[in-house]
């Protein structure tokens, strides 16, 4: 009988489990999870409600340093296909915007149908193991742990990567696919939190405004986003930042300098902010500034905001100087501030790198470095912009397998072809 372990019981792990006991009916089939329950980190998908594939599903979606080959999955599993196994799995889904939930809006939903159909298949899942290294040998492979030993035909690793360590995922499943012949992309917190020197809008704590998020690196511009934005006691936070966060915490990587840059009116741009402005002065000429940008700004943003532009705010509008104008402008729609630090990956959804997208098989995940192994879920290098919710502190779900991808959490971490033929 063909033995096939699965290190890793999250949703990449329990996905493979199905596809594999699906194309292999007679294998033996066994999950060895870290955790005291598969699929724990599940739960937190989609701040508790698991947005679990999107409308919109295309590379554009996603981030690699090895990104060729990522189109190429998606035309083999994408939304339609997804839909369609959740609804084989028992799941009504729910259409929020172009976002797909469970129709019960609760991740659990998504746990409980996933672990039935493990049963029904018959995948044994063991609990509380921790597997310590990996070894090829003639007949297939060795899997070590901290309690016994096992031995497999085939070896899918679905271990995760390194965000939420609290939920299982550490970073171990890098050593055991860099034993096998595997080379990592350095591994950064993604879809998380900045922090940033000296804050200009630390009064503000709180506060969510809509704003455009610039990212430069190094003085170059890099990416953009534009969305609800948080104001937390370090920094920023919000959908926008998290979906530029990846590229800060790269540029601190490799110590470059990480910038980025508020604009408060998205909506008007620089000569369109200018005109309604002085209009609005001519109507209001003996308010206090602080009093002046009440209705454009939440009131605990305004004195955050004169004082990044240098203004009292008890300065009248009509002893406004032209310099002050151009600096409130400039305050508007270009806030400038430095990036010292991401959130850890305590609090990042996803990591950015992993092992090489390029050595697997993009038809079936099989390593193009070791016979029989297979990769899966967040160990690879791909991650994916951030899905539709997040918590009150902007720390949000956390995403496993393909990770909170694809505008929605939980899509690529059911596009895991394994074929452990």
């Amino acid at each position: 009988m063909k033995k096939i372990v699965i290190v890793g019981g999250g949703a990449s792990g329990m996905m493979a489990a199905i596809a594999a006991a699906k194309e292999n009916p007679a294998a033996q089939i066994r999950i060895l999870e870290r955790k005291d329950l598969p699929g724990k980190k599940i739960l937190s998908t989609g701040n508790g409600r698991c947005n679990f594939t999107n409308q919109v599903m295309n590379a554009n979606c996603f981030f690699s340093d090895t990104p060729n080959g990522i189109e190429e999955v998606l035309q083999q599993f994408g939304t339609t296909e997804t839909l369609d196994v959740f609804s084989d799995l028992g799941i009504l889904p729910k259409d929020r915007n172009g976002y797909y939930y469970p129709r019960s809006d609760q991740a659990s939903s998504i746990v409980s149908v996933l672990r039935t159909r493990l049963q029904q298949a018959g995948v044994e899942v063991e609990t509380n193991v921790y597997v310590t290294g990996l070894k090829k040998t003639k007949k297939g492979f060795l899997i070590f742990t901290d309690g016994k030993k096992y031995e497999a035909d085939a070896v899918i690793l679905a271990c995760g990567g390194k965000a939420a360590p609290a939920l299982g995922s550490d970073g171990s499943g890098y050593d055991l696919a860099k034993s096998m012949g595997h080379h990592m992309v350095p591994v950064v917190p993604a879809l998380v939190q900045l922090k940033v020197d000296r804050f200009a809008l630390k009064a503000a704590v709180g506060v969510r405004t809509d704003a455009e998020v610039s990212f430069y690196e190094d003085g170059t511009y890099i990416a953009k986003d534009r969305g609800e934005v948080q104001i937390t006691a370090y920094g920023l936070s919000g959908i926008p930042i998290f979906q530029i966060s990846r590229c800060a915490a790269k540029a601190l990587y490799y110590h470059k300098n990480a910038v980025v840059h508020l604009d408060l009116i998205p909506q008007m741009d620089q000569k369109e902010l200018c005109g309604f402005l002085t209009k609005r002065m001519e109507q209001r000429q003996m308010l206090t500034m602080s009093k002046f940008l009440i209705g454009i700004f939440n009131q605990k943003l305004i004195p955050c905001i004169l004082r990044y532009a240098g203004i009292r705010e008890q300065t009248k509008v009509s002893e406004l100087s032209k310099t002050s104008f151009s600096a409130l402008l400039h305050a508007c729609k270009n806030m400038e501030f430095v990036i010292t630090d991401t959130n850890g990956f305590e609090q990042a959804q996803v990591c950015a790198g992993g092992i090489r997208f390029d050595e697997v098989s993009h038809d079936t995940m099989e390593s193009l470095c070791c016979k029989n192994l297979y990769l899966a879920g967040e160990l690879l290098d791909v991650d994916g912009i951030c899905g539709g919710d997040i918590d009150e502190d902007g720390a949000g779900g956390v995403g496993e397998g393909w990770r909170d991808v694809g505008r929605g959490s939980m899509c690529l971490v059911f596009l895991v072809f394994v074929w452990c033929k």
